[in-house]
């Protein structure tokens, strides 16, 4: 599902408009990316839980001459998908 058929299947539960349901879908992904920059997680009870990860540098291999190389530290966000979430997949 990409952006335009999520804010199409918002619009289908009810909003009046399509900007409406986009406007409702960006203000939640806004929070969402809100939360992240200022806690560093966001958790919505039954659905899963954002965070912020840091992943520090290491030691890889180029895949195409096999050369060693350094993989330099990075800031990631990884999700955990709730308990109601994990039941209807």
């Amino acid at each position: 599902m990409n952006k335009q058929q999520l804010i199409q299947t918002v619009f289908e539960y009810g909003f009046e408009s399509k900007a409406a349901a986009e406007r409702a879908v960006d203000a939640v992904l806004g929070g969402i990316k809100s939360g992240l920059e200022s806690d560093g997680t966001v958790s919505i009870h039954g659905f899963g839980t954002w965070n912020v990860k840091q992943r520090a540098g290491r030691q890889g291999r180029n895949p195409s001459t096999g050369e060693t190389m350094y993989i330099a530290p990075s800031t990631t966000v990884t999700f955990r998908p709730g308990s109601k979430l994990k039941s209807t997949i």
